[in-house]
């Protein structure tokens, strides 16, 4: 695949910042917020939720419905959304 898309590309990345920043204010008007922590191989943006999302029992469909579609129509190269934990200190 010639002409593959790099998940490590700036371009790529700074697309999905800018998603998130449409989309945290609304996060942290209810105590949350959400990280940027990786895109795979295989185009998938990995997200850690922070503040209130993480331990909010609806955070999974915020990231479904909410966080996943928004990134999905901005930037249509990503095959999926997921949360993932924070490292362990």
């Amino acid at each position: 695949m010639a002409d593959a898309i790099d998940p490590a590309d700036p371009a790529l990345r700074q697309r999905i910042e800018d998603t998130l920043d449409s989309i945290r204010p609304y996060l942290m008007a209810d105590g949350g917020s959400v990280r940027l922590k990786d895109v795979t191989d295989d185009m998938v943006v990995e997200l850690q939720l922070l503040g209130a999302c993480g331990t909010c029992p609806m955070s999974m469909m915020t990231l479904r419905a909410g966080i996943e579609q928004a990134i999905r129509r901005a930037v249509p190269e990503i095959t999926r959304v997921e949360a993932v934990a924070p490292a362990a200190a």
